[in-house]
């Protein structure tokens, strides 16, 4: 403030009404992370020592007793929790997160106890509905993080019984897979910051890159026909594409607004995705080698949706977005190189080649990610 007053940016009378303000302001800034720290491991302790505590006595409790115990587990994390709310908030937000986790166990095991033999699916459904409860009344991220992975388990959960006897239904799931993810990594929008929002970005982060290697693998197992399972109805095949492909969608709308247009593009984007990887295992010869020509396709795919993620990031200014796509790249490079080349030259070749290719590659790549940083923030 006195620098400030010296250099004439604001009058004396203004840095000192600042000055009062902040000295009046409670300072919790560094106790932030400390306290995060101490609830997120408290809460994990808790849980596992009343795991611990339960299953030790499961045996000789009664099913009523069993029951009775399963719903006071529940509702005392979500009952101290409430207590909790303007004295301690996160000790408040930690316990119902434990309460809401916790409910997913006392619905299975209420199950078991009573030899309920109904679709597992139904019970992640419950599970899923008590957290978009949580999330409705609470409003903060862990209710949030808990719907965001309960809602697409559910739906993988049903897609998964469903196929159980069929062929055919793999790609779906493999698209709504990297279209989850990316719905989740495109929450943050201009002036979005809420926390909830940069849960969501961070989940879609982490699962991005593990999803589109599990749509591809899943996707390449389309290929594989058994000979004791019939073809999928076109009815319900055509359901869970428009699962897979419109509820992503409508969330980004619910999110982005008129900006979902570039999660249309990625829709598009991972239906060809999951073809090429469907036509790269189905027409594999009798040696098990992918013909080149698919196997070119699925990899021009990957660096094609990896530069696309780049360019969205600098677009919007997102920083996880360009990391990632320049992460994508690389590996997609890796795998065209070990999967394309390294199998046809020799041992020692091969490896100078890819060592080569690391530093050379690496260099260039991180290279590349700092001038996009900085034109971004130029640009802000």
């Amino acid at each position: 403030m006195q620098r400030l007053t010296e250099a004439g940016v604001i009058d004396a009378e203004t840095g000192a009404r600042i000055l009062a303000f902040e000295t009046g302001q409670e300072r919790r800034a560094t106790l932030r992370w400390p306290v995060i720290l101490a609830m997120v491991f408290g809460g994990i302790l808790l849980a596992a020592g009343v795991t611990l505590f339960v299953a030790a006595h499961w045996i000789e409790l009664s099913p009523a007793v069993r029951f009775l115990l399963l719903i006071l587990m529940v509702s005392l994390f979500h009952v101290g929790g409430a207590l909790l709310v303007s004295g301690f908030p996160a000790l408040s937000t930690t316990l119902h997160a434990l309460g809401t986790a916790t409910l997913g166990a006392a619905i299975f095991l209420t199950a078991q106890i009573y030899n309920l033999h109904e679709n597992w699916a139904t019970g992640v459904l419950l599970w899923a509905i008590g957290a978009a409860i949580g999330y409705i009344l609470l409003r903060d991220w862990p209710q949030a993080a808990l719907l965001a992975v309960l809602a697409p388990a559910w739906l993988i959960s049903q897609w998964s019984i469903t196929m159980k006897w069929h062929d055919g239904g793999d790609r779906p799931l493999a698209a709504g897979l990297v279209l989850t993810a990316l719905c989740y990594l495109s929450a943050r929008v201009a002036d979005e910051e809420s926390t909830v929002r940069r849960t969501l970005v961070w989940l879609g982060a982490v699962a991005l890159l593990p999803c589109v290697g599990i749509a591809v693998v899943t996707a390449m197992e389309e290929g594989v026909r058994y000979i004791d399972r019939s073809s999928l109805p076109t009815g319900t095949l055509l359901l869970g594409w428009a699962v897979a492909l419109i509820a992503p969608l409508l969330q980004a709308v619910g999110m982005r607004g008129r900006g979902a247009w570039v999660n249309l593009l990625w829709a598009a984007w991972a239906y060809a995705l999951t073809l090429a990887a469907a036509q790269t295992s189905r027409f594999a010869d009798a040696q098990y080698r992918h013909p080149f020509g698919a196997t070119l396709a699925l990899y021009f795919l990957c660096a094609l949706g990896s530069v696309g993620l780049v360019t969205w990031g600098v677009h919007e200014k997102r920083r996880e977005r360009v990391n990632l796509g320049i992460a994508g790249f690389a590996i997609s490079v890796l795998f065209f190189y070990f999967d394309g080349f390294m199998g046809k030259i020799g041992r020692s070749a091969s490896l100078l080649i890819l060592g080569v290719l690391c530093l050379a590659g690496g260099y260039a790549l991180e290279i590349t990610r700092r001038r996009l940083m900085s034109r971004m923030e130029m640009t802000q």
